[in-house]
């Protein structure tokens, strides 16, 4: 079966092409967030690649540091994210992308690919990137990173840490920690909001706006987006309104 070409989205293409995620809803907080994040980062080196010829992928890298993970990982190439979906998910076309990334970290000297993976969020699962040859350096569950080494002298990445600190820094109530890195996460805040208003819970929103604050700040190692409540982590990943209802009463 021919492999399909891969769009490169640019500066110069991006409002043409957009960026895969919330494609019908350009005129939403989030799509503009993520929008004018990108302005900034494509100057940082970030790339992302789409698949062309009607199937339904993407991924998005940044040198590792300027990455927007809870990671130091200076001498790789870092996946941010990695998607094939709907009528494209079963073809091979994950390693597609994957093949691409591989390739630009070579010609741009890294001395491999590394990626933050999880299970139960919207982070690569570790399966999908044992199977073509990463390998697990370290973990902190439900996280862990993995990488494709080039040369046997990297060190390997590291998460950087006192996540619990970071968390019981935040005081009392609601704290939402919030990137402009996934454009779903100025819904994801809202719908905390609601939460932490209608119970009366003190509610905040500590914006992060640099990749080097997302290591200093972040309470989780997702580094994109994390909830902490009372000086704890409380979640980490998108949830509906009953998701939260449910954790908040339990």
């Amino acid at each position: 079966m021919p492999q399909p070409s891969l769009v490169r989205v640019t500066p110069e293409t991006v409002e043409k092409t957009g960026f895969f995620c919330k494609m019908s809803g350009r005129k939403t907080e989030g799509y503009k967030r993520k929008r004018a994040w990108l302005d900034a980062r494509f100057a940082e080196g970030l790339e992302i690649a789409l698949l062309g010829d009607g199937e339904r992928g993407m991924i998005e890298t940044m040198p590792g540091a300027h990455c927007w993970r809870a990671i130091e990982a200076e001498d790789y190439l870092v996946i941010h994210c990695l998607w094939v979906v709907g009528k494209s998910k079963g073809k091979g076309l994950a390693r597609l992308l994957l093949d691409d990334a591989e390739q630009r970290a070579h010609a741009r000297g890294y001395k491999g690919l590394a990626a933050v993976a999880s299970t139960g969020n919207w982070l690569i699962g570790p399966p999908v990137l044992q199977k073509y040859g990463f390998e697990p350096v370290v973990e902190e569950a439900p996280y862990s990173i993995h990488v494709k080494r080039f040369d046997d002298t990297a060190a390997d990445p590291t998460f950087s840490g006192s996540f619990a600190d970071k968390a019981k820094a935040a005081g009392d109530g609601f704290t939402v920690f919030v990137t402009d890195q996934c454009p779903y996460l100025a819904d994801a805040t809202k719908t905390f909001e609601a939460q932490a208003t209608e119970r009366g819970i003190p509610f905040r929103v500590e914006r992060i706006e640099t990749a080097q604050a997302v290591r200093e700040k972040m309470p989780s190692p997702y580094g994109t987006f994390g909830v902490v409540r009372d000086g704890a982590l409380f979640a980490d990943t998108y949830l509906l309104p009953k998701q939260i209802a449910k954790l908040l009463e339990g």
